[in-house]
């Protein structure tokens, strides 16, 4: 919300009341990088212990290269995981659950289980509603 002048105002009321005007992007920020579903899955695939690049690959399937790269980048620069780097030939990298991203893992399970015990139910209310669209709003 924005006065006036421009200004960011905080919420009055609601779970973002108590969050700071100024602090509003930030937050929006972490919520985008640990709400989108690679991130999600990531964490919740290293729960198990520390892994290899080629082992998170094959753990989550549909994620490309390139987007585990730019993911696992991202979740280390925000302290979520860890990567370490082992000088041996040939070389070794692991990823691991960072402090951070461990106490984030017990609500990326919830997420995941939720979205798993109502597939079915979400899946019919799609076809429902996409059955009773208009077909202008299809195009």
């Amino acid at each position: 919300m924005q006065d006036s002048a421009g200004i960011g105002m905080a919420a009055s009321v609601g779970p973002c009341a108590s969050i700071p005007a100024e602090h509003m992007d930030f937050i929006r920020q972490v919520l985008d990088r640990v709400g989108d579903k690679w991130s999600m899955l990531i964490i919740a695939v290293l729960e198990g212990g520390p892994m290899r690049y080629t082992d998170l690959q094959r753990q989550i399937p549909g994620i490309s290269q390139r987007m585990l790269t730019h993911t696992l980048r991202r979740l280390t620069q925000d302290g979520l995981i860890s990567r370490t780097a082992y000088a041996e030939v040939p070389p070794r990298v692991e990823y691991a659950l960072a402090p951070l991203g461990g106490g984030l893992n017990d609500i990326v399970k919830q997420l995941i289980g939720w979205a798993a015990d109502h597939h079915d139910e979400i899946r019919a209310n799609r076809s429902r509603a996409g059955a009773t669209a208009p077909s202008a709003s299809r195009s």
